[in-house]
């Protein structure tokens, strides 16, 4: 069983920055896939980027590649995304998911087994 807390988003004008961090507990975090993905209003909840259980592998939604960088500290049971060069499509509730078998690439929100309760992007032009 793991628990996610997603924390550190907020409002944000284009072009700057955000980072969000998700805190896990549970003893099998660090052999999870953790993912972000997130939903904007009137939208299907969409992948962002995963990283794969030792931090070797990540996995960007074209969207946001070169802009966004995800890491992860099995350490301290944290899972960081990176968001730089926010647009106001940005906008959205962002979802930190794990998921212990490992799946790749873990792009599909069913690979999914455990998920946070979100924290608010929002992203002014």
């Amino acid at each position: 069983q793991v628990q996610l807390v997603e924390s550190g988003g907020g409002l944000v004008q284009a072009g700057g920055s955000l980072r969000l961090s998700c805190a896990a507990s549970g003893r099998s975090f660090s052999s999870c896939t953790m993912g972000w993905f997130r939903q904007a209003p009137g939208k299907e909840r969409e992948f962002v980027v995963a990283i794969s259980w030792s931090g070797g592998r990540t996995n960007f939604a074209d969207s946001v590649k070169g802009r966004f960088t995800i890491s992860k500290d099995n350490a301290k049971n944290m899972v960081y995304l990176q968001m730089n060069s926010l647009k106001p499509e940005d906008t959205a509730v962002y979802y930190c998911a794990a998921q212990s078998s490992r799946r790749w690439p873990a792009t599909r929100l069913e690979q999914y087994d455990y998920w946070g309760q979100g924290t608010q992007v929002t992203v002014s032009s």
